[in-house]
């Protein structure tokens, strides 16, 4: 009896890869002798993350898609073509038994060789698709049509007949245990150990308005006795000359790779609303501040609606993170301690811990069904 072999396909950004990935560990937790094979691109930042974790990656030609007319468009079937048989000699080479898509560039692709794609019909392979946004991109929109499962973060996705399940969270988030690791965590970052800890961060590569307004406000948080762990972006500096005397109480890093330890060191955060960072956030019980991005299609306000209506957090508009919001909003919360541990309860009632659990449930059976197990 040969073991089954999955493809998850999320490459791209973190919001795609870290709940494939997720799924991978939960996968292997189910059944060891699963295989699974990861699907990126050069570009994306699977090249770095897939390996780390321990994974296979087979990388296939990316295709982004042109939001208007110009030369790009006009290549873009031949590039579609070039990376559906790409991910056809993926599929073949691992003889996949299901693929995982959670959208983006890489996932298109992997949803129309599973199908036969522009290639002619060939050997059919199963389809699972999640979708972890509030609104479903192109890629998942395609995919759904021919899926075998639709699994959606939220309700009114945009995918009829989508399952809710949440989002996949690694382990390591979801079973943080974040009283037990409390010291650990502020000896790890250099910050006292005493006191009320607020967790500033956007994204990998940082967000000017959350650097400009909590960073504009470091001489009233520390004076109020609030130490502050900051991740500024690789790309940015923070201007701290003004923390009142307190400077040790400002920790500003470039970027954080210990995200368990940071959740862990905190009493309250400031981020903004991805859909992964929200499932993250809530499912470590940190009382949030989120600062949408202020473009796009406003799916990320729409992310964190269900743990705002649930009293685990506060949406705040980008123009309106200024330091006086820092000043009169934040620091009274951080220093309300009652105020935050029912904010905190209310945030991790909010999500759905066991999602990547029962995502590889979903397809392991369809994987076993299909090897007639």
């Amino acid at each position: 009896m040969s073991a089954i072999s999955v493809i998850v396909a999320g490459g791209g950004t973190a919001g795609h890869i870290e709940p494939a990935l997720a799924v991978a560990d939960a996968l292997r937790r189910l059944d060891e002798s699963i295989r699974v094979t990861a699907l990126g691109t050069e570009r994306g930042l699977e090249k770095d993350l897939v390996p780390a974790r321990g994974y296979p990656l087979e990388l296939i030609p990316p295709v982004p898609l042109p939001r208007k007319l110009s030369a790009d468009l006009l290549r873009l079937p031949g590039r579609v073509r070039a990376s559906v048989a790409a991910t056809r000699a993926v599929i073949d080479k691992v003889d996949a038994d299901v693929i995982v898509g959670f959208g983006g560039y890489v996932a298109l692709p992997g949803y129309l060789a599973a199908r036969g794609g522009l290639l002619g019909r060939r050997r059919a392979v199963p389809i699972v698709v999640h979708e972890a946004n509030a609104k479903a991109g192109i890629a998942n929109k395609v995919g759904a049509r021919f899926a075998t499962r639709v699994l959606a973060a939220v309700p009114d996705s945009g995918l009829a007949g989508a399952e809710v399940v949440g989002i996949p969270v690694r382990a390591a988030i979801t079973t943080l245990d974040r009283a037990a690791l409390r010291a650990e965590a502020r000896a790890h970052f250099g910050l006292p150990a005493e006191g009320p800890v607020l967790l500033v961060f956007g994204g990998s590569q940082g967000a000017r308005t959350l650097n400009e307004g909590v960073s504009g406000a470091a001489r009233e948080l520390t004076a109020a006795g609030i130490s502050v762990l900051h991740a500024h972006g690789p790309k940015n500096t923070l201007s701290l000359a003004d923390t009142n005397g307190a400077a040790a109480r400002y920790v500003a890093v470039p970027y954080l790779s210990r995200m368990d330890l940071a959740y862990a060191a905190a009493d309250a955060v400031v981020c903004r609303s991805g859909a992964m960072t929200v499932a993250e956030v809530s499912a470590v019980g940190l009382p949030a501040v989120y600062v949408p991005l202020p473009h796009g299609n406003g799916e990320q306000e729409l992310n964190a609606r269900p743990v705002v209506a649930q009293g685990g957090g506060r949406i705040v508009a980008d123009q309106d993170l200024t330091p006086g919001y820092v000043i009169n909003e934040v620091i009274p919360l951080l220093r309300d301690p009652a105020r935050l541990t029912e904010m905190g309860r209310a945030a991790a009632g909010a999500g759905h811990r066991d999602a990547a659990d029962e995502v590889a449930r979903i397809v392991a059976a369809i994987g076993r069904e299909r090897r007639g197990q």
